[in-house]
């Protein structure tokens, strides 16, 4: 599995930017995806997940109300929409795959539980 990260970019604070991650295969709608992030500085912590077919989603406390996970099967794409964005958003973002359970009907939320990983994506929040 390859996972192509794209969307990130330089974002005045309130503003909006939607990552983009797209998987190849034809496996993609089996697996739970995730997206992740690292500041500088920072360890990288869990932002999102959503399951195979859409059903379950959950966030991280920061992000929630502001941030959506979505994704498109028939284009093995997940979304990240970030909304009324912060200068402390501001970190490399990656996106993950647990190939590992499929049909997980859960959205495990640690890092261990995905085993492929896109190359990140760089967003930028000025104030």
């Amino acid at each position: 599995v390859q996972l192509q990260a794209s969307g990130g970019g330089l974002v005045q604070a309130g503003g909006s930017l939607r990552l983009s991650c797209a998987a190849s295969g034809r496996t993609f709608s089996r697996y739970t995806m995730g997206w992740f992030r690292q500041a500088p500085g920072k360890e990288r912590e869990f932002v999102a997940a959503i399951n195979w077919n859409a059903g379950m989603t959950y966030y991280a406390d920061s992000v929630k109300g502001r941030f959506t996970i979505s994704r498109d099967n028939a284009k093995n794409t997940v979304y990240l929409q970030m909304n009324s964005l912060k200068p402390e958003d501001t970190a490399v973002y990656y996106c993950a795959a647990d190939t590992t359970t499929l049909w997980n009907p859960q959205v495990p939320s640690g890092q261990s539980e995905y085993d492929y990983w896109g190359q990140g994506t760089l967003v930028t929040v000025s104030s």
